[in-house]
């Protein structure tokens, strides 16, 4: 009698039944036909917040765009008045340029002290008490470490300027001077962001491996050789993602100098979103606000797409 030498598919019993996961579930079955429905009951309150104060505002926001609404009256179809003004407003582009020089002293400060703060605590302390010190100031509330800084730099009773007194100099009064509201807010915004920034930072270099600083030592490369020619070029997508969200968050700027300045003074620090402000909810020009609003989320998308493509965000090299 012959006998045969075939066997079995691989992974399945000739009932149909596999032998290592049990039965063979197809998407048709029984056991799947509530999948669908389980899944959208699961999603649903995240598309409901999504569509209600994400998609609604937004839409809402470009309609009113192009209308002029002052809340007690219906919008009324303007087309593009709202555009045409907004190229002819000097406060709109002093604020931008007032908002531009503070993104540029915030980020350049911010990048730098993040990285260096990085690349200290993954090369000399492994301490997670320090990290954990390092990034309170991001978790204290934007409001309150805004106060709280007022009080420290007020230009009678702040412990800063009574620390310059001790040294012989004069009062400088950091937010009370067209000179020194930017800078100081400035300084203000990387204090508060720079451990969150330095944490993501240290994340990135532990995925560096250490044999890539060891063939470095070897080639007889010193420590700022490996920092230019090594580091940083590993880190390329993690700098490009910190420097993007800091630039975004740093027009964002609101809370700081609404609490410090109020924009002042003379508009000295008049950022754009404390003038939005003003124009909607100081004035009631909300068509008027959400052309502002529009602009300013065109330039960050813009200004978003170039870093991304020039940073080559999605490279990392040793070249």
């Amino acid at each position: 009698m012959a006998i045969s030498t075939t066997t079995p598919a691989r992974g399945r019993t000739a009932t149909g039944r596999d032998d290592k996961t049990g039965p063979v579930r197809r998407a048709g079955s029984p056991a799947h036909r509530g999948d669908a429905r389980l899944a959208w009951v699961l999603i649903a309150p995240a598309v409901i917040g999504f569509l209600a104060f994400a998609a609604y505002p937004t839409l809402r926001g470009i309609y009113l765009s192009f209308t002029d609404f002052r809340v007690l009256t219906p919008p009324r179809w303007t087309g593009l008045d709202n555009l045409k003004r907004l190229v002819a407003d000097e406060v709109f582009w002093h604020s931008l340029g007032v908002t531009a020089y503070f993104v540029v002293l915030s980020v350049v400060i911010g990048m730098a002290l993040s990285v260096t703060t990085a690349v200290v605590l993954h090369r000399l302390t492994a301490s997670t008490a320090l990290r954990g010190v390092i990034i309170l100031p991001f978790l204290i509330s934007g409001v309150v470490a805004a106060t709280t800084w007022s009080w420290m730099l007020d230009a009678q009773l702040g412990i800063v300027n009574i620390a310059i007194r001790q040294l012989g100099f004069d009062p400088v009064f950091f937010l009370g001077s067209s000179k020194w509201a930017i800078p100081t807010i400035a300084l203000i915004s990387v204090w508060k962001g720079m451990g969150y920034n330095a944490i993501i930072v240290f994340a990135g270099l532990q995925t560096i491996p250490p044999t890539v600083y060891e063939a470095g030592r070897i080639d007889g490369a010193n420590e700022m050789q490996m920092f230019r020619r090594l580091t940083l070029p590993l880190l390329r997508p993690v700098l490009a993602m910190v420097l993007v969200l800091t630039v975004i968050g740093s027009f964002q700027v609101f809370d700081l100098v609404a609490v410090t300045t109020q924009g002042g003074p003379a508009r000295a620090s008049n950022v754009l979103q404390l003038y939005i402000y003003d124009k909607a909810f100081g004035q009631f020009e909300f068509g008027y606000a959400a052309t502002m609003s529009l602009a300013l989320f065109a330039m960050l998308i813009t200004i978003t797409f170039l870093q991304m493509r020039l940073l080559r965000a999605d490279e990392s090299d040793t070249n």
